[in-house]
C-alpha cells in the first residue's frame, strides 16, 4: 500500500472519532410536537398547560401540558409581557433557560490552539531548512541519496562518447555486477571504488547515469554538499545511513557527485581538526575500507579538484582506480556531435567532421551547448532544418560571443579597431608555427570590441619555444598596429588583455616550463594555486633576490625581441595593414579566403552573403569598455582585445 493510501486510511480514522466525540458532547432533546402561539395562549387561559421554560432567545417556549404532552411554540414578537402574566395567573410552572455553555472539547481547544500553532510552525520550519521532504522533522541524520532504479536509467554506453578508454576502464564494473563469478574464479577483486576525474563539462556524471542504465543493479545518486549542513554530526550520520541502505541492496552502486565538496584535505586550515566537514570525511573514509566489509558495494566520485582531495581517499582499498575523463580530441568531438544530433533535424550540407575540427578545446557540454545553438537559430529563421550556416554561427557566437549591432561606434574608433585586429591577423600569419588565422572582425561581440580568431590545424597536447614566442609577436600586432599608424601617443587602451597574456606566456617560459638558455631548465614558479590558507601561510621562499631580478630582466627580454620582432614586421607590410582596415571597416567581418587575397596583395572577394546586407555599413557596431578578461582555456584559439580599465 503507498504512502498516500495509508494517510488517507489515517486521516479518515481521525475525522471518525472527532465526530463521535462531538455528538457524545452535543446536547440531546425529546422530540416535541410544535404548537401554534394563539393555541397556546388559548390553552394556558383554559388551565391545560402544565409547564413552560422559556428559551435564552426570549421568543421559544417548550414545556408540557396537563396530559403529559411536550409541545413548543414560538413567540411571534420579540417578547409578550402578557404571557407570563398569564402563565403565573393559572398556576403554570414557569422558568428560564440559561445561556449554552462551550463543550468541554471546543473551550480545551481554544485555550491551547495557540501553542499548537506555534508548535506546528517550529515543525514546517526546521523541515524546511534540513530539506526534509516529507521525512519528518527528526529524520537530520537520514541519507538524501536517491534511489534509481533500473526502469528509471535510460541513458547507456550508447549515449556516451569521446571517451572510449574511461568507458573501457568502467565496463568492467558492468560485466563484474552481472556476472561476478568471472573475476572471482582467478582470484581477482572489483575496486571498491573509481574516481572520475576532469575538467568540467567532460561527462563525467552521463558516464555514471551510463554505467547505472547498463549495470541494472540499484544506483544510489548524491552529491557532496548533501552531507554536510547546520547541525553538528549529520554528514557523518548521513554517510552511515547511505551505506547502511546500499548493504540492503547490495550489489549496487553509490555515486558522489563533486566529491570535493565533502572530501578536501584534512588540517589544511588555521582552526583544529573538529570540523563538521572533516567528520563527515573521517566517516566516509571509514565505511570504504574500515573494520566492517561493504562487499557489494562500489563506489564511484567524480571531481574537477583531485589537487584538494585528501590522500586517505585516493589510497588503494578506498578509490582504487582514477579514471581521467579528458576533453575530446577531433575524433571523439565528432562523436559527440554525433550523439546530440540525432534528435535534430540536419541539412545535407552538415559534416560534424568539419564541424569537429572547428571546435578544439570544445568538452562534451559546449558541443551540446553548440548543437543547440544551431538549432535556435534555426528556429528563428522558421527553417526546417539545421544547416550548416546556423552550425558556424552557432561557433561564432561561443568563441567570439554574442554580436553587438546595436551599438554605435564612430568612424574613428571603427578604424582604429579595425587596425588594432589587423596587426593580429597579419602577425600571427607572417610568425612561424602560428596557428592559421580563421576570422578577423570588428563587430563588437560579448565584451570585446574587436576579435581576431585563430584555427589550429591540428590538437595541440604541448607548445615548442617557438611557437609559443609567435603567439606572444602576434598579441603584440594589435598594439603596434595603433603605434604606427597613430603614434605612440595615440595608442589605447584596447591592448591591456594582450599585454597580460603576453607577459603570462614569458613568464612561464622562464620560471615553469624551462624555455630560459640564462635561468636553464629549474622551476622557479611558487605554487599560486595553493587553496589552503594554512598550508599558503608556512611557505617560504626558494629564490634569492639576485636569482628574481634576473628572472624579470628574461622575462622583459622575451617581450622585447618578440615585439621588435612584430613592429618589423608591421612596418613592411604596412600597404597589407591599411588594405586589411578597409575590407574589415566595409565587411566588418573577413574570414581566411579574404585575408589570403589581403596577404597576396590582390582584390578582396565578397562574402557570399554580402548582396543581402546594407553596403552602408551603417547598421554595425559600437564600441564600449569591457571588463577585465576572465581566464581562457590555453587551447581556445582566440584572441579578444579590450580596453582595459578605462572607457572608450
Amino acid at each position: 500500500m503507498s504512502d498516500m493510501a495509508k494517510n488517507l486510511i489515517l486521516w479518515l480514522v481521525i475525522a471518525v472519532v472527532l465526530m463521535s466525540v462531538f455528538q457524545s458532547f452535543s446536547p440531546s432533546g425529546t422530540s416535541s410536537s410544535t404548537m401554534v402561539y394563539s393555541e397556546f395562549v388559548s390553552q394556558v387561559n383554559n388551565g391545560n398547560i402544565r409547564r413552560a421554560e422559556f428559551g435564552d432567545d426570549g421568543r421559544t417556549i417548550s414545556g408540557m401540558t396537563r396530559n403529559g404532552q411536550s409541545y413548543k411554540t414560538v413567540v411571534p414578537t420579540q417578547y409578550d409581557p402578557k404571557i407570563l402574566d398569564d402563565l403565573l395567573a393559572n398556576d403554570v410552572e414557569t422558568q428560564g433557560t440559561p445561556p449554552e455553555e462551550q463543550s468541554i472539547l471546543a473551550s480545551i481547544f481554544i485555550s491551547w490552539f495557540p501553542m499548537l500553532l506555534l508548535i506546528g510552525v517550529w515543525i514546517f520550519f526546521m523541515r524546511q531548512m534540513q530539506g526534509g521532504g516529507g521525512r519528518g522533522a527528526m529524520s537530520f541524520g537520514k541519507s538524501k541519496a536517491k534511489l534509481m532504479n533500473e526502469e528509471q536509467s535510460k541513458t547507456t554506453f550508447k549515449d556516451v562518447a569521446g571517451c572510449d578508454e574511461a568507458k573501457e576502464e568502467v565496463s568492467e564494473l558492468v560485466d563484474y555486477l552481472k556476472d561476478p563469478s568471472k573475476f572471482q574464479r582467478l582470484g581477482g577483486k572489483i575496486p571498491k571504488g573509481v574516481l572520475m576525474v576532469g575538467p568540467p563539462g567532460t561527462g563525467k556524471t552521463l558516464l555514471a547515469k551510463a554505467i547505472s542504465g547498463e549495470a541494472k543493479v540499484p544506483f544510489f545518486s548524491i552529491s557532496g554538499s548533501d552531507f554536510v549542513e547546520m547541525f553538528v554530526g549529520v554528514g557523518a550520520s548521513r554517510v552511515r545511513d547511505m551505506f547502511e541502505q546500499a548493504k540492503k541492496s547490495a550489489p549496487c552502486i553509490i555515486f558522489i557527485d563533486e566529491l570535493d565538496a565533502v572530501g578536501r584535505q584534512r588540517g589544511a586550515g588555521l582552526g583544529g581538526g573538529h570540523d563538521e566537514r572533516e567528520q563527515t570525511l573521517n566517516q566516509m573514509l571509514v565505511e570504504m575500507d574500515g573494520f566492517e566489509g561493504n562487499e557489494g558495494i562500489i563506489v564511484i566520485a567524480a571531481t574537477n579538484r583531485p589537487d584538494v582531495l585528501d590522500p586517505a581517499l585516493l589510497r588503494p582499498g578506498r578509490f582504487d582506480r582514477q579514471v581521467i575523463v579528458g576533453l575530446p580530441d577531433v575524433r571523439g568531438r565528432e562523436q559527440i556531435l554525433k550523439v546530440h544530433m540525432r534528435k535534430v533535424p540536419l541539412g545535407d550540407d552538415v559534416k560534424p567532421s568539419v564541424i569537429a575540427r572547428g571546435t578544439p578545446g570544445f568538452s562534451g557540454a559546449d558541443l551540446a551547448n553548440l548543437v543547440n545553438e544551431a538549432a535556435l537559430f534555426a528556429a528563428r529563421g522558421d527553417k526546417r532544418v539545421v544547416s550548416m550556416e546556423e552550425f558556424d554561427k552557432a561557433k561564432d557566437k561561443i568563441m567570439m560571443g554574442a554580436e553587438r549591432r546595436s551599438m554605435v561606434m564612430t568612424d574613428d574608433e571603427k578604424a582604429m579597431t579595425a587596425y588594432h585586429e589587423a596587426g593580429h591577423a597579419i602577425v600571427g600569419r607572417l610568425v612561424p608555427e602560428h596557428d592559421p588565422v580563421y576570422k578577423v572582425s570588428i563587430i563588437p561581440r560579448g565584451r570585446a570590441l574587436g576579435v581576431t580568431m585563430y584555427l589550429p590545424e591540428q590538437d595541440r597536447v604541448s607548445h615548442s619555444k617557438q611557437h609559443l614566442e609567435s603567439m606572444i609577436s602576434s598579441l603584440f600586432g594589435g598594439r603596434l598596429a595603433e603605434a604606427i599608424i597613430y603614434g605612440n601617443d595615440k595608442v589605447t587602451t584596447g591592448a591591456s588583455n594582450d599585454i597580460e597574456r603576453a607577459t603570462e606566456i614569458a613568464r612561464k617560459m622562464v620560471t615553469q616550463w624551462g624555455l630560459s638558455e640564462k635561468m636553464g631548465p629549474l622551476l622557479y614558479a611558487e605554487d599560486e594555486n595553493e587553496v589552503f590558507l594554512g598550508r599558503s601561510v608556512t611557505q617560504h621562499k626558494h629564490m634569492s633576490d639576485d636569482t628574481a631580478r634576473a628572472i624579470d630582466e628574461e622575462v622583459k627580454s622575451v617581450i622585447d625581441r618578440n615585439y621588435q620582432r612584430a613592429k618589423k614586421l608591421l612596418e613592411e607590410n604596412e600597404d597589407i595593414l591599411h588594405s586589411m582596415k578597409d575590407a574589415l571597416v566595409r565587411y566588418e567581418t573577413i574570414d581566411a579566403d579574404q585575408i589570403d587575397d589581403l596577404m597576396n596583395r590582390r582584390d578582396v572577394r565578397q562574402p557570399k552573403d554580402w548582396d543581402d546586407r546594407d553596403s552602408g555599413g551603417n547598421d554595425s557596431d559600437g564600441g564600449a569598455a569591457k571588463a577585465e578578461n576572465t581566464e581562457e582555456r590555453p587551447d581556445r584559439p582566440i584572441n579578444v582585445d579590450k580596453p582595459g580599465d578605462a572607457t572608450s
